[in-house]
């Protein structure tokens, strides 16, 4: 019987590798060869998959962007249990996008070395301008449903708010860099919160 190949789980193997040693040693450390020995697969393999560095980046980031959404989406899934307003679901939702622990730090390394490479390669900016609109439609859907349930003004533009709200997280973590202390780090929160509660500022009729 021929043996199975799980492409995908091999695709993710080498991503992991490359994402330690952006996280370890920077982007420029990133070779076919380093990437192959850190994975602890042949050259061969790493090349089967990826035939470019960008490729290999690429694939790393959003690797790093889904288990960041799907940290919200269990964050979610908890508030419906709990019965948490919105703006806290949006508050922690926005957390995750900062360098607060080892594997948001490691993320944030991830996607400063990505972003680095939009200037020059039109795939990745596309991608990057993707993820941008897929976390700018979440936000809004969030003020949507904070309309709906009164927790968010009737006249506020989930665009707009959302694009704040976005914007705001995403400076943070470029101010913030990969090594925050912690008193910048309780700083981004404390003003991450506070546009949040500015967006949400009144009660969720729905909990009432």
């Amino acid at each position: 019987m021929p043996k199975v190949v799980d492409h995908q789980a091999r695709r993710v193997q080498v991503a992991d590798a490359v994402q330690r040693l952006i996280t370890e040693q920077g982007l420029d450390r990133v070779t076919v060869a380093r990437t192959a020995e850190a994975a602890g697969v042949s050259v061969g393999h790493v090349q089967h998959y990826f035939s470019t560095k960008d490729e290999m980046l690429l694939f790393t980031h959003e690797r790093v962007v889904r288990k960041i959404l799907d940290r919200v989406s269990a964050l979610e899934e908890r508030s419906k249990l709990q019965q948490l307003p919105i703006r806290d679901v949006v508050t922690e939702g926005l957390a995750q996008w900062l360098p607060l622990d080892a594997p948001r730090r490691s993320a944030l390394r991830v996607t400063l070395a990505f972003v680095g490479r939009t200037v020059d390669n039109p795939r990745l900016a596309r991608a990057h301008a993707e993820t941008g609109r897929l976390i700018r439609s979440m936000l809004a859907r969030a003020v949507h449903n904070g309309k709906e349930c009164g927790e968010v003004p009737v006249d506020s533009d989930p665009a707009l708010a959302a694009l704040e709200l976005h914007s705001l997280v995403e400076g943070l973590a470029l101010q913030l860099g990969p090594e925050p202390d912690d008193s910048a780090a309780r700083t981004a929160l404390d003003l991450v919160s506070t546009r949040v509660h500015a967006v949400f500022p009144g009660r969720c009729r729905q909990y009432g």
